[in-house]
Parts: C-alpha cells; sequence; structure tokens
C-alpha cells in the first residue's frame, strides 16, 4: 500500500489550449481538483510555489481554502522556497492553515530552486548573512521555522498589553500542535537528505537530483532514499519517517490520451545543468497502456523505497481531465502494483 497525491505546478496563460488561463482559474481550479481528489479516493493534494512566475506563489491561502471544502485528504507543498520567507510569520500562517484542515497539512520545504529572476529573495527584503550562501540562508530560515513551531514560548511579554497576557515567555500563534511532526523537505543531493532526517524532517526527492554517480535516475534517487533512512534510524527519532517520490505518469486509456501523451512513452532520463556548477540528472516520464506501465514503474527502484508517490499533473488542461488522469492510475495502475 501507498499514498498517491497529485503534485500541480499550478501554470497559467492565456492560451487557446488552455483551461486555465488566470490566476483566478487556477487557483480556483486547484480548490476543485483537490475536492474532486478527494472523492475518488485520492491520499494527498500538493502544490508548487514559484516566484515572480505565472504559477502558483503564496500557497497559505490555497491550502486553507481547500482545508475548509475537504475533510480526509493530505494537502501539501512542493516545495516552499525558505530563501523567500520571514519564518515566524510562516508559522502563524501554517498554524492557521492546520487548524482549518484539522491537522492534515504536511508541507513541503526547502532552499529553493533556481528561480525566475535573479537572486528574488533580495526583493522579498532578505540577504544571506556575511559568509553565508543563499542555500545556506535557506537552511538556517528552515531550522528556524521548525523550532519555532513547537509552541514554546521565547517572546518577552509587554507588562502593559492591549489585552491580558498568559505567564511566562510568549509563543506563536495559533499554534497546531503536531505540526512540527509534518514538515517534509525537498532534497536535490544526499546530503542534504541526510541533513533533512537528522533534523526529524519527511523527504520529498521530486523528478531531478544532483548526479552524484552516473547511475540511472531511480537507481540515484533509492540511494538518496536508503541514506536518508539510515540517517533517521541512526538519529533516534521515535516516529516512522514518509518519503515521497514525484513521478510523470499516464495511463492511455483512450485516444486523447493517446493524443496528449502518447510521444512520452519513448523518454528517457536526461543530464542537464539545474545550476551553474550543478549536474543534475532528470528522471523520466511514463506514459504507455496499463499493462505495459505496470511492468515499467515496478522496475522503478525509488519508487519502491518510498511510502507516497506524487503524481505530476497538467493542471492548465482543467478540472475534469485531470480527475480522469488520476482515475485512470487509480483503476488501472495501482492495483497492479500494489499500491492499493
Amino acid at each position: 500500500m501507498k499514498k498517491i497525491g497529485f503534485l500541480s505546478f499550478g501554470h497559467w496563460a492565456n492560451h487557446p489550449a488552455y483551461n486555465a488561463r488566470t490566476a483566478s482559474d487556477t487557483l480556483l481550479q486547484s480548490i476543485d481538483l483537490a475536492v474532486a481528489a478527494e472523492e475518488i479516493g485520492l491520499d494527498g493534494a500538493y502544490f508548487r510555489v514559484h516566484h515572480f512566475a505565472s504559477q502558483l506563489a503564496s500557497p497559505f491561502p490555497l491550502l486553507s481554502a481547500i482545508g475548509a471544502k475537504t475533510s480526509k485528504i493530505e494537502i501539501g507543498t512542493g516545495v516552499i522556497d525558505m530563501r523567500y520567507e520571514n519564518p515566524l510569520y510562516m508559522v502563524e500562517d501554517a498554524g492557521a492553515a492546520d487548524l482549518i484542515s484539522e491537522g492534515r497539512l504536511q508541507l513541503g520545504i526547502s532552499r529553493g530552486s533556481p528561480e525566475q529572476v535573479i537572486d528574488g529573495w533580495r526583493y522579498f527584503g532578505y540577504e544571506p548573512a556575511e559568509g553565508e550562501t543563499d542555500a545556506e540562508m535557506g537552511r538556517r530560515k528552515a531550522l528556524e521555522f521548525l523550532e519555532r513551531l513547537k509552541g514554546a514560548g521565547f517572546a518577552e511579554p509587554n507588562p502593559y498589553p492591549m489585552f491580558p497576557n498568559p505567564p511566562g515567555l510568549l509563543r506563536l500563534e495559533p499554534y497546531s500542535e503536531g505540526l512540527r511532526e509534518r514538515i517534509w523537505w525537498g532534497a536535490a543531493s544526499n546530503a542534504t537528505a541526510v541533513w533533512a532526517a537528522e533534523n526529524g524532517m519527511y523527504l520529498q526527492s521530486s523528478t531531478l537530483k544532483y548526479d552524484e554517480g552516473g547511475k540511472p535516475f531511480h537507481v540515484q534517487q533509492a540511494e538518496q532514499i536508503r541514506l536518508y533512512k539510515e540517517a533517521w534510524k541512526k538519529a533516534g527519532h521515535k516516529r516512522e519517517p514518509r518519503v515521497s517520490v514525484s513521478r510523470s505518469i499516464f495511463a492511455l486509456v483512450n485516444d486523447q490520451d493517446r493524443m496528449y501523451f502518447g510521444q512520452e512513452a519513448s523518454r528517457r532520463d536526461k543530464i542537464g545543468m539545474i545550476e551553474q556548477d550543478k549536474r543534475a540528472i532528470f528522471g523520466r516520464s511514463y506514459a504507455d497502456e496499463p499493462d505495459q506501465l505496470i511492468k515499467e514503474l515496478a522496475q522503478d527502484e525509488a519508487i519502491q523505497e518510498a511510502d507516497t508517490i506524487l503524481l505530476t499533473i497538467p493542471n492548465t488542461l482543467g478540472v475534469d481531465y485531470n480527475v480522469h488522469v488520476l482515475s485512470a492510475i487509480l483503476e488501472h495502475v495501482a492495483p497492479g502494483l500494489g499500491w492499493r
């Protein structure tokens, strides 16, 4: 058994082939898709976060709206770029969203990927400390976020407050118990996966990672996951670790599927430069008839190691078609792989 969720990049563009042409379209359709995904039995609704782009950005209004209209499905991000964040304000936003959803938030964070503008976090008012890289700044902010999620008081109360204070130092409100244990780290390298385990975060591993050995993508990703699990065990955490992997998987069950994704069947891993000095490997897409998909996915070592699969979706094709894409996986593929 595996948890199966969708991951939306939340694109929109004024394009005649798109059903999501505006930001409003994408936001409202994201809510509708999460509701429909819960109805068909999907386990999670996850959303990418990108700034300075025609894609979903600030996630908490969307997560809160979905939380208010659903009752079972996990709601998360993949991932929030911590370089852009005020960790304390984020604690308040995340706490509110988690309380609205009654404890269903699964928040993916990271130091972030290359963005649309140069050093975009500077426009948000943030600078690395002296001698610190932007990646180190992101990890530092993540640790502060984790610390404040614990709910311990740290702020000196005003002796003459507007409203009476409880005794002792004050914490951020609203506080949501248990949210600290539902934070995930998006790791592109083996080292940051180990770091995530040491700091008690679950692991999100996407369709790309740094090329750290020249092996096929799914083999490298499986090695990353095993290193994470070993580090988690060594750290002595009391709860079980969770690991998600993202995949583009399309079951070709009708002519529309074949028209959209039939060409994906011949795709292979790719090598590229995600940053100026970072060689990355990008995992292949899977698109085929269900029986063939089952055979191919059964050979994916990283999927075998993960407990959660996030299916990347073509959100611009609209809610109805994406419900079809997800339903086809649940009906025709998941049972044959033992995911259901």
